[in-house]
């Protein structure tokens, strides 16, 4: 049990970090937003699943993908083919001249369902597939990078690049995907109508569970001798691969969980939003998550969460406010972070929470140690 409570929740402070977050996402906000809002918020925490993989692969393991709208696009994919499955039984499109398959199947003159779909008629293949796919496709892209050593700028160019081609892909084959509608009107669960008022707060809840569970995941990660490893990595990559490890391999790994972790956030969201299309998938998205970790600290994984509450809230506030203007706001407010702090949010806490330790450390030392430790703290230590 200590052991949890230290690798885990990571002691006294990382516990507590938890538990404000968790009554945050679990009470606070559900007692004093209304349903449309607090759809909203649930919307704004899919993309902090990515955000939490980008502070595991980028914050941690110094490996920067602009690409990881391709995980969570095709996680939600992959949940919007089940759901649109279920929306297009025969007796919902018995007025289509295909009854039985998608509506823009049918609009596309497709006659039959395509093979690529018929395994999404289970609800439990397309469980496994939004984790599966990301997960795979992330371990191709990542050994064929990262065997051959390709990373830093490079990496980050031809993730960016595989966005791109990937939303070009989907948009190109509309009766295959929807093209660039993406794939709409998803009404049920399992006959669950998931567009109620109760559905949205029971998904709420889903998605706040699971991202608690995925950023105490990443946490026992960090915990263990591999956690150790990626840090010196970040640092010192050549002096790790001299040591005998394998390099390649540990970002293999840290970036298929990073996916992993994507590709669930895209499935929430696509239970949440009801569609999914292309523009969630490209190269835009991809680095907003980016800006989302950087926004909360690229190091922390609750700044994570808490920097994608905090774009995300702004972009709606300005967009509603300010209509024409809410994009240079949004570049102000992200040019101001990156230059005023440098570590996010999480740097803001941090700063503030050394400085109140150092005044309550003089507070408590006798009179005569506290001048000392005055006079040490103003000449940087220097006797």
């Amino acid at each position: 049990m200590k052991k949890f409570y230290n690798n885990v929740l990571g002691g006294r402070s990382g516990s507590i970090g938890v538990i404000i977050l968790a009554i945050l996402l679990f009470a606070i906000l559900p007692m004093s937003l209304d349903a449309f809002r607090l759809n909203l918020v649930g919307k704004y925490l899919t993309y902090a699943f990515v955000a939490v993989g980008l502070v595991l692969l980028w914050g941690n393991s110094g490996v920067l993908s602009l690409g990881q709208g391709i995980f969570f696009g095709l996680g939600g994919y992959c949940m919007a083919m089940f759901l649109k499955l279920e929306a297009s039984s025969v007796e919902n499109t018995k007025i289509q001249s295909t009854p039985g398959i998608p509506d823009f199947m049918d609009w596309n003159q497709i006659t039959h369902l395509p093979s690529l779909w018929v395994p999404f008629k289970s609800l439990p293949f397309a469980l496994v597939a939004v984790a599966f796919v990301p997960t795979f496709i992330a371990f191709v892209v990542g050994t064929a990078m990262f065997k051959r050593r390709v990373g830093g700028v490079y990496f980050a160019v031809i993730t960016q690049a595989l966005a791109l081609i990937l939303s070009l892909g989907i948009d190109g084959n509309q009766g295959l995907t929807g093209g660039r509608n993406g794939i709409t009107d998803l009404r049920t669960l399992l006959g669950w109508d998931i567009r109620t008022k109760s559905a949205q707060y029971v998904l709420y809840f889903a998605c706040c569970a699971l991202l608690i569970g995925a950023i105490l995941l990443s946490r026992f990660v960090l915990s263990t001798r591999m956690g150790r490893l990626l840090l010196a990595m970040k640092d010192k990559e050549d002096r790790v691969r001299f040591s005998g490890y394998d390099v390649a391999s540990f970002k293999v790994f840290v970036f298929c969980l990073a996916a992993a972790m994507s590709g669930v956030g895209g499935a929430l969201f696509v239970l949440q939003v009801g569609f999914i299309s292309p523009s969630l998938v490209g190269i835009v998205p991809s680095i907003e998550m980016v800006i989302f970790a950087a926004v909360g600290g690229k190091q922390s994984l609750l700044g994570a969460v808490y920097g994608t509450l905090v774009v995300n809230a702004g972009k709606s506030l300005f967009s509603e406010t300010f209509p024409q203007l809410w994009l240079f706001l949004m570049g102000g407010l992200f040019i101001a972070v990156v230059m005023l702090f440098p570590n996010g949010l999480a740097g803001i806490f941090d700063s503030i929470g050394s400085r109140f330790k150092k005044r309550s450390l003089i507070k408590a030392l006798p009179k005569t140690t506290e001048v000392t430790v005055v006079e040490l703290a103003e000449t940087g230590g220097k006797s």
